[in-house]
Protein backbone atom coordinates (compact mmCIF):
# COMPACT_ATOMS: atom_id res chain seq x y z
CA UNK A 1 0.00 0.00 0.00
CA UNK A 2 2.96 2.45 0.74
CA UNK A 3 4.31 2.19 -2.62
CA UNK A 4 0.95 2.44 -4.54
CA UNK A 5 0.25 5.23 -6.72
CA UNK A 6 -3.55 5.60 -6.38
CA UNK A 7 -3.10 5.60 -2.09
CA UNK A 8 -0.59 8.99 -2.80
CA UNK A 9 -2.80 10.64 -4.80
CA UNK A 10 -5.42 9.68 -2.44
CA UNK A 11 -3.28 11.28 0.38
CA UNK A 12 -2.20 14.22 -1.69
CA UNK A 13 1.10 13.03 -1.68
CA UNK A 14 0.99 13.63 -5.20
CA UNK A 15 -1.48 15.85 -7.07
CA UNK A 16 -3.70 15.30 -8.70
CA UNK A 17 -7.11 16.97 -11.21
CA UNK A 18 -9.76 15.79 -8.74
CA UNK A 19 -13.03 15.91 -10.03
CA UNK A 20 -14.97 13.90 -6.73
CA UNK A 21 -14.06 13.25 -3.30
CA UNK A 22 -16.18 11.15 -0.48
CA UNK A 23 -15.53 8.92 2.37
CA UNK A 24 -14.82 6.21 0.49
CA UNK A 25 -14.26 7.48 -3.22
CA UNK A 26 -11.89 9.36 -5.12
CA UNK A 27 -12.15 10.49 -8.85
CA UNK A 28 -9.64 12.44 -10.97
CA UNK A 29 -8.89 12.77 -14.55
CA UNK A 30 -6.77 10.16 -16.10
CA UNK A 31 -2.72 11.92 -16.81
CA UNK A 32 -2.93 9.78 -20.05
CA UNK A 33 -5.96 10.14 -21.22
CA UNK A 34 -7.69 7.89 -23.84
CA UNK A 35 -10.14 11.14 -24.99
CA UNK A 36 -10.92 14.14 -23.29
CA UNK A 37 -12.79 13.49 -19.81
CA UNK A 38 -11.27 10.43 -19.44
CA UNK A 39 -11.42 10.04 -15.57
CA UNK A 40 -10.64 7.31 -12.96
CA UNK A 41 -12.80 6.08 -9.82
CA UNK A 42 -10.91 4.89 -7.15
CA UNK A 43 -12.23 3.21 -3.37
CA UNK A 44 -10.13 4.46 -1.00
CA UNK A 45 -9.95 1.58 0.35
CA UNK A 46 -6.76 -0.14 -1.29
CA UNK A 47 -7.52 -3.90 -3.10
CA UNK A 48 -5.83 -5.36 -6.07
CA UNK A 49 -8.80 -6.43 -7.27
CA UNK A 50 -12.94 -5.94 -7.23
CA UNK A 51 -12.89 -9.38 -5.07
CA UNK A 52 -10.41 -7.71 -2.35
CA UNK A 53 -12.53 -4.66 -1.80
CA UNK A 54 -15.82 -4.70 0.87
CA UNK A 55 -19.48 -4.68 -0.89
CA UNK A 56 -19.96 -1.18 1.38
CA UNK A 57 -16.75 0.43 -0.34
CA UNK A 58 -18.16 -0.09 -3.79
CA UNK A 59 -21.65 1.40 -3.40
CA UNK A 60 -20.93 4.97 -4.64
CA UNK A 61 -18.31 4.23 -7.68
CA UNK A 62 -21.45 3.97 -10.40
CA UNK A 63 -23.16 7.13 -9.04
CA UNK A 64 -19.69 8.63 -9.52
CA UNK A 65 -18.92 7.09 -12.40
CA UNK A 66 -22.84 7.87 -13.84
CA UNK A 67 -22.19 12.00 -12.50
CA UNK A 68 -18.50 12.17 -14.36
CA UNK A 69 -20.19 11.06 -17.59
CA UNK A 70 -22.74 13.82 -17.33
CA UNK A 71 -20.53 16.64 -15.95
CA UNK A 72 -18.15 15.71 -18.92
CA UNK A 73 -21.16 15.31 -21.57
CA UNK A 74 -20.23 12.05 -22.82
CA UNK A 75 -23.42 10.99 -24.75
CA UNK A 76 -21.26 7.31 -25.70
CA UNK A 77 -18.78 6.52 -23.42
CA UNK A 78 -17.43 3.13 -21.66
CA UNK A 79 -17.38 2.11 -17.92
CA UNK A 80 -14.24 -0.07 -17.79
CA UNK A 81 -12.48 -1.86 -15.06
CA UNK A 82 -9.98 -4.58 -15.16
CA UNK A 83 -8.16 -7.10 -12.84
CA UNK A 84 -5.04 -8.68 -13.28
CA UNK A 85 -2.58 -8.19 -15.88
CA UNK A 86 -3.92 -10.31 -18.29
CA UNK A 87 -6.82 -8.72 -18.35
CA UNK A 88 -4.78 -5.17 -18.66
CA UNK A 89 -4.81 -3.96 -15.13
CA UNK A 90 -1.55 -1.77 -14.76
CA UNK A 91 -2.09 -0.56 -11.45
CA UNK A 92 -3.03 -2.92 -8.63
CA UNK A 93 -5.80 -0.64 -6.69
CA UNK A 94 -8.93 -1.62 -8.10
CA UNK A 95 -9.74 1.78 -10.02
CA UNK A 96 -12.97 2.20 -12.94
CA UNK A 97 -11.89 4.29 -15.86
CA UNK A 98 -14.78 6.23 -17.49
CA UNK A 99 -13.71 6.77 -21.09
CA UNK A 100 -15.84 9.21 -23.21
CA UNK A 101 -15.89 7.86 -26.59
CA UNK A 102 -16.88 11.08 -28.88
CA UNK A 103 -15.84 9.58 -32.05
CA UNK A 104 -14.67 6.98 -33.82
CA UNK A 105 -10.70 7.73 -33.55
CA UNK A 106 -10.63 8.59 -29.26
CA UNK A 107 -11.89 6.83 -26.32
CA UNK A 108 -11.75 3.41 -26.25
CA UNK A 109 -11.16 1.10 -28.93
CA UNK A 110 -11.88 -2.91 -28.21
CA UNK A 111 -12.38 -6.09 -30.02
CA UNK A 112 -14.93 -8.46 -29.15
CA UNK A 113 -13.78 -11.80 -30.36
CA UNK A 114 -16.96 -13.79 -29.58
CA UNK A 115 -17.67 -17.55 -30.67
CA UNK A 116 -20.20 -20.46 -31.02
CA UNK A 117 -21.34 -22.33 -27.56
CA UNK A 118 -21.87 -25.06 -26.92
CA UNK A 119 -25.34 -25.48 -25.20
CA UNK A 120 -24.98 -28.32 -23.05
CA UNK A 121 -21.59 -26.93 -21.76
CA UNK A 122 -22.84 -23.69 -20.93
CA UNK A 123 -25.82 -25.20 -18.90
CA UNK A 124 -23.23 -27.44 -17.03
CA UNK A 125 -21.27 -24.55 -15.99
CA UNK A 126 -24.29 -21.94 -15.40
CA UNK A 127 -25.24 -24.78 -12.78
CA UNK A 128 -21.54 -24.93 -11.28
CA UNK A 129 -21.73 -20.94 -10.91
CA UNK A 130 -25.59 -20.70 -9.97
CA UNK A 131 -24.85 -23.30 -6.82
CA UNK A 132 -21.69 -20.48 -5.81
CA UNK A 133 -23.47 -17.57 -5.89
Amino acid sequence: MAACIFCKIIKGDIPSFTLFESERVFAFLDIQPLSQGHALVVPKAHGSKLTDIPDDQLEEILPVAKKLAKATGSENYNILQNNGRLAHQEVDHVHFHMIPKPNQQEGLGIGWPASETNMEMLKTYFKEVQAKM
